[in-house]
Order: C-alpha cells, then sequence, then structure tokens
C-alpha cells in the first residue's frame, strides 16, 4: 500500500510502497477514504514535543474509510461499516479514567499517527472499540476533520459548562477555531469572537458570531468587558501568549477559560484575581467516543460543516511547508 512516512525528525515526508497492516483479532481493517491534516502531525514529523513518537511513523489521526476486514473477536462492527479513526486510537478500558468516563485521560491511551501509526496511507490497522461510525449523511471529506478538530472544540465547550444563552469567546478562527464558533452557535451560545484580517471577521460573523475583534486593531479586552459584561467562558484555540491572557482577562466572575492551544510560552496565572473572582482555568484535550458520537451528529443535522481544502497524500510536504507559514484556512482533507 501506500503511505507517507516520517522517518526522521524535521525532514520531509517519503512516500513509500509498505506492507499492508495485519490485524489482531479485536482489530479492523480500515480503507481510508479521506484523512485530514492537523497541526499535531506537524509536531509529530518535528518531534517537538516533550514526549516524543518512535520512527519510522505513518502519521494521521483524522482517518476515515471503509471496514474490508474485520478480526475474529469483534461482533459490533461489520464489513462495508463507514468508521473513523481519531487520535483516541485505544485505551486501557480499565483504570479510574476510563471508568468514569474520562477514557481520554487514560494514562496507558495508544494515539494515531502518533505512538501507532496512523491513516496517511491507503490501509490502517484499527481497534475496533474505539473506532466511531460515520453518520449517514457526512461524506469522508467532510466528516475526516470532525475526528480531531470538531470533537477537540466541541469537548472544550462542553468543558466549559456554558449554559444556553450564555456569552462564549473564541480566540483564533482557524481550522479548530471556526468550528468552535459553529458549534457554539449549535449549543445555543452568544459568541464572540477574536482574531485578526477582515477575512477573519468576515467568516466569523457568517458562522453566527455576534461580534468580532481584532488583536491587532482593537483593545479586545476592554471591548469585550463592555459589550458583554464578561464572558461565561472562553475558548483560546490560539497559539499565542497573548491569546491566552486575553481569554483569561475576558471571562466574568465565576466562569471558565479553557485552554485548548498549545503554544511554547507558560502562561503567568494571576493567583489574587483567580482566587477573589472565583474563575477557573482548565485544560480540554480531544474528546471521548461519546464525545465524537455527538459532535458527529450535530454535522449529519447540517448544524456544522468544516471549511476544507481538498489535497492528495502526494501533496503533504507541501501541505506542512503551507501549514508552517501559516498559510491554511480551515482545514486540509487529502483524499485517497
Amino acid at each position: 500500500m501506500k503511505a507517507a512516512i516520517a522517518t526522521e525528525f524535521g525532514s520531509i515526508l517519503k512516500i513509500e510502497e509498505v506492507a499492508q497492516p495485519q490485524i489482531k483479532p479485536h482489530q479492523i481493517l480500515v480503507k481510508i477514504h479521506a484523512c485530514g491534516v492537523c497541526h499535531t502531525d506537524l509536531h509529530a514529523c518535528h518531534g517537538d514535543w516533550p514526549v516524543k513518537p518512535s520512527l519510522p511513523l505513518i502519521p494521521g489521526h483524522e482517518g476515515v474509510g471503509e471496514v474490508v476486514e474485520v478480526g475474529a473477536a469483534v461482533k459490533h462492527i461489520k464489513l462495508g461499516d463507514r468508521v473513523g479513526i481519531p487520535w483516541l486510537f485505544s485505551a486501557c478500558g480499565h483504570c479510574e479514567y476510563c471508568l468514569s468516563g474520562d477514557e481520554n485521560l487514560c494514562l496507558s491511551q495508544q494515539n494515531a499517527g502518533y505512538s501507532v501509526n496512523g491513516s496517511y496511507a491507503e490501509y490502517c490497522a484499527a481497534d475496533a472499540d474505539y473506532v466511531v461510525k460515520v453518520p449517514e449523511g457526512l461524506n469522508f471529506l467532510e466528516a475526516a476533520p470532525l475526528f480531531c478538530a470538531g470533537v477537540t472544540t466541541y469537548k472544550a465547550l462542553k468543558v466549559s459548562t456554558a449554559k444556553p444563552g450564555n456569552w462564549v469567546a473564541i480566540f483564533g478562527i482557524g481550522g479548530l477555531g471556526h468550528l468552535a464558533v459553529q458549534y457554539a452557535v449549535a449549543m445555543g451560545f452568544r459568541v464572540v469572537a477574536v482574531d485578526t484580517g477582515e477575512a477573519k471577521r468576515q467568516l466569523a460573523m457568517s458562522l453566527g458570531a455576534e461580534f468580532f475583534f481584532d488583536f491587532k486593531m482593537d483593545n479586545v479586552v476592554d471591548l469585550i468587558l463592555e459589550g458583554t459584561g464578561g464572558v461565561h467562558a472562553s475558548v483560546c484555540t490560539a497559539v499565542s501568549k497573548a491569546g491566552f491572557r486575553q481569554s483569561y482577562d475576558v471571562v466574568r466572575r465565576g466562569g471558565k477559560c479553557v485552554l485548548v492551544g498549545l503554544p511554547p510560552e507558560d502562561l503567568p496565572l494571576p493567583i489574587f484575581n483567580t482566587v477573589l473572582n472565583g474563575v477557573s482555568v482548565v485544560g480540554s484535550i480531544v474528546g471521548t467516543r461519546k464525545d465524537l458520537e455527538e459532535c458527529l451528529e450535530f454535522a449529519a443535522r447540517g448544524k456544522v460543516k468544516a471549511i476544507i481544502e481538498e489535497k492528495k497524500l502526494d501533496d503533504i510536504n507541501t501541505i506542512f511547508a503551507d501549514m508552517e507559514k501559516g498559510e491554511i484556512t480551515g482545514r486540509i482533507v487529502m483524499s485517497m
């Protein structure tokens, strides 16, 4: 089969013919029809996170396709099912996190395209218990980015504990943020969007944001506090220290600042204000299988639609180069 392979940190991926995966009894084999490209894939191939993947590696954790082989122990998945293989490739199933519905925090989890081979390939083996079916009404290209970007932003909004009618600020209207705005609107929240440029303004407003503030032109914190009295929750998908600090400063008393993006800097936390105002600062990473089912259902009902650009597997090194330069709007999805 054809696959894109990282063989050395920081170098280009090699497009090669490799052996098709052999599945275990609890696994399935998926013929990949589409796979989204995530910034995490770039981090995996650069080896610039504290926990580095082992090389060689086939990246990719937004792969969707058709089941073409089913392991002997698998009973709930059948040939021909349309499924996706998310970042949470598998978990132990019996630790305190798995048993309490927080499987995405399992310390023994495996991650697609990071600790195990992913979906930058024509075929991918998957743990049958952790794939999620693609609902009717979604094609493969539409579904792929929801298996990471979609469920990540949806989960962050759930973590925020905001209620319908509450104000939510989304910082960064990119590959994650443009989905966060849509999920927030679909969940009944009133949305403030923060990014820069007229194109991002038009995008955010077209997706249902009531306010847009430009961090290069506007006094973001004062304007949000003036317009909303302080948001009930903020979700920061940006990767800048300034964006994270602003996302904290706009939260009203008793509200939550949810951190999603991963900038390299630390965030100094004003302890006095945090305690006095009862502000919660929480991290949110991807989601569970249940979260993923819910986020896909929003899209199947037409409430959320990722802005995608279709590419091919052979384009991956150009895609990575554009990603490093910040020249991608929405999400790139490779069709196989």
